[in-house]
């Protein structure tokens, strides 16, 4: 694959606020963490997160190297990020991450739960460790995340959940049922917290990606090169040959999460959006 251009796309910078008539930018002020934010999906929405006027803590765990690359991509644009470390399938990793954020940038207006653990393996190939594995990072993180965010969320007044989900809760992967299993469990996570949190004026909506143009994954060494081909495989040959389909970019899901957090997306919550190019009518 080449490499993914993160700056492609248009991108969702500002906004006219009708209280004065002046454009500022979207997020301006805003303090978000991003969880897995350093490449792939994570990736776009940090960038765009920054472009909009937020400061961002990157979340990272395998892959720290391309976690700093682009928290200097974003100091080269004139904005400000940080980087974390950490295995967010441990239960004190989320108070780790919030401490980080709120010694670095005072507080948490806005989280972002997109990391994402995707062995590639076939039912028959899964131990009942293993698919605990993927449900400790894909499903429980989010929960405990957005359990140790709630305080700075709720005294933000426009707190701001985005949950990271899947087209593949709505329909199975053919590749991945552990994967697919725990994007469902986002959908029901996503709308009880947003009826939970709701009274506190912190919102929760899940974006759902489809096929889009990232990086492989690094370092996850259950991902060989016979899941690789099986996956190409699969969805080549069942979603990516309709007409007016094309894959995704990282800046697409960016560009809804920061529709989600600025005042534009205030109406919004409990919310399941796609962001498939039509993955799922096909």
């Amino acid at each position: 694959m080449s490499e993914i251009n993160y700056l492609e796309r248009p991108a969702l910078v500002s906004l006219e606020y009708p209280e004065t008539g002046e454009m500022k930018r979207a997020l301006e002020g805003k303090r978000a963490v991003v969880t897995g934010g350093g490449k792939g999906i994570g990736k776009g929405i940090s960038i765009r997160l920054a472009e909009a006027g937020a400061e961002v803590v990157i979340v990272g765990n395998s892959n720290m190297a391309m976690a700093e690359e682009t928290a200097a991509l974003i100091g080269s644009r004139g904005g400000k990020a940080y980087t974390f470390g950490v295995d967010l399938s441990k239960p004190e990793s989320a108070a780790k991450v919030v401490a980080f954020a709120a010694e670095k940038m005072g507080g948490i207006d806005i989280l972002v739960n997109n990391a994402a653990y995707q062995p590639n393996m076939d039912v028959t190939e899964y131990s009942a460790k293993l698919f605990k594995s993927v449900i400790d990072v894909n499903l429980i993180s989010y929960l405990r995340m957005s359990m140790a965010s709630f305080p700075y969320l709720k005294e933000s007044g426009e707190g701001r959940i985005v949950n990271v989900g899947s087209v593949h809760s709505k329909r199975p992967t053919g590749f991945d049922f552990a994967y697919a299993t725990s994007k469902g469990g986002v959908g029901m996570l996503t709308r009880e917290t947003a009826a939970a949190f709701r009274p506190y004026g912190v919102t929760c909506n899940t974006i759902l990606p489809g096929g889009t143009n990232i990086e492989f994954k690094t370092e996850n060494p259950d991902m060989g090169k016979l899941h690789t081909i099986r996956t190409v495989r699969i969805n080549r040959g069942r979603d990516f040959v309709a007409p007016g389909y094309r894959y995704g970019f990282p800046s697409d899901t960016g560009n809804l999460a920061v529709f989600l957090c600025s005042r534009l997306g205030e109406h919004y919550n409990g919310c399941a959006i796609r962001a498939d190019g039509g993955m799922v009518l096909f």
